[in-house]
């Protein structure tokens, strides 16, 4: 399915199975049916991209995105029936209660919202020290929340107190099968299963560069964890066992969902298109695979700078001449302002600073991360610890962005 402008960061099924919601870096939400695979309503509201969407029970639509701002919406109607405001940062992840009554919203802003979708009040939920990235429900009504701060929370609610596990690495991402296990996705490609009161049960190698989705099976059976490197894994949960990976296009895949047939998944990627696939088998679905794009970095094997630019090349490209992902283009990198580059919507916080890159400015964005260096940036946390990589990656940016 083909419709958007940008990167596809978020999916959903609808609860009868006919409809599905994405949403894009584009700043769109589109309404797909699946049985004639065409788009039956385009949402325009968000001022930024779409990062999460869900349904709810009655068929309405929540969307959320790097605006901060959550908008629930009616099948058919051209805006939204409520906005709900409060986070001040890019929201990641949104989470249903099994009762349909509450909605949760993770945050950049190192927060948790859980709002009342009778009433659009929230309550805040405090105490992850970096960005939220993921939320879920257990099925008893508690909620999971896990951030970029190793740490996994349980909240229970209503007193909104958590019992708190730290894990190994930085988490993008989790999911809750049906009988409670927690499934969390980190940025070392490994998923860890938790049991409801936070004990690791099972671990597995799922992909070879940062896990940044995952969807469940309604029964529960299967685990579709995404890589930023464009490989989805599909997981045996019961076994802890890697049934297969799906290989696509070779770009990054930011969103996946079941089907409530239990075994096809639906893909969104940084090339703006949604793929089918028979998860048991690993075939596509139709036009699924539309050519592979040749490797963006392939004019620099053996450049060390290089080596060090592809966990950049999800978000950034080097020409101009490149279709946008999702973050700003590098050409012409050096002696260009911060967030001065038309065309492109940059943070709010980022348009005040006086920054100007140079191989200095960039070697220090990654000596101290992005949250230090450039607050309230979009930019996914990361760092550079080795002198000799943050020089070779200025030294090839030099080379690699001058027009």
């Amino acid at each position: 399915m083909v419709g958007h402008g940008g990167p596809i960061r978020a999916l959903a099924i609808s609860p009868d199975g006919d409809s599905l919601l994405s949403g894009s870096f584009d700043t769109r939400v589109i309404r797909w049916s699946l049985k004639t695979e065409t788009a039956e309503q385009v949402l325009r509201y968000h001022a930024d991209g779409v990062n999460a969407v869900v349904f709810l029970k009655d068929g309405r639509m929540i969307t959320a995105g790097a605006d901060a701002r959550v908008a629930v919406w009616t099948a058919s109607r051209p805006e939204p029936d409520r906005v709900l405001e409060g986070h001040v940062a890019p929201i990641a992840a949104l989470a249903v209660s099994p009762d349909g009554t509450l909605l949760a919203s993770a945050s950049w802003d190192r927060t948790v919202r859980l709002w009342s979708l009778s009433e659009g009040t929230s309550r805040v939920l405090e105490g992850h020290t970096q960005n939220v990235n993921g939320v879920a429900f257990l099925p008893d009504g508690r909620l999971v929340s896990v951030g970029y701060d190793l740490a996994l929370r349980i909240w229970r609610l209503p007193d909104g107190q958590p019992d708190i596990v730290t894990l190994p690495a930085p988490l993008n991402a989790v999911a809750v099968a049906p009988d409670g296990e927690i499934v969390t996705g980190a940025v070392d490609g490994r998923l860890r299963m938790l049991t409801t009161d936070g004990k690791v049960s099972g671990e597995l190698a799922a992909s070879p560069t940062p896990v940044v989705a995952l969807a469940m099976s309604a029964d529960g059976a299967l685990i579709a964890a995404a890589g930023i490197g464009g490989t989805v894994a599909i997981i045996d949960r019961k076994s802890r066992n890697l049934l297969r990976t799906l290989v696509g296009p070779g770009l990054p895949v930011w969103a996946v969902a079941f089907l409530a047939d239990r075994e096809t998944l639906m893909t969104g990627g940084a090339d703006g298109r949604i793929r089918r696939w028979n998860a048991r088998t690993g075939d596509p679905i139709g036009s699924s695979l539309i050519g592979t794009p040749a490797d963006p970095l392939a004019a620099y094997a053996g450049d060390h700078g290089a080596d060090v630019f592809r966990a950049c090349v999800a978000c950034h490209t080097l020409s101009d001449k490149e279709v946008q992902r999702a973050g700003p283009t590098l050409a012409g990198l050096y002696g260009r302002k911060i967030a001065s580059l038309p065309g492109y919507r940059f943070s709010d916080a980022l348009k005040t600073m006086d920054i100007v890159w140079t191989p200095e400015t960039v070697a220090r964005l990654f000596e101290i991360g992005p949250n230090a260096y450039t607050p309230g940036t979009k930019m996914p946390e990361q760092r550079i610890g080795s002198a000799e990589d943050r020089r070779a990656l200025t030294e090839f940016l030099a080379r690699a962005t001058s027009r």
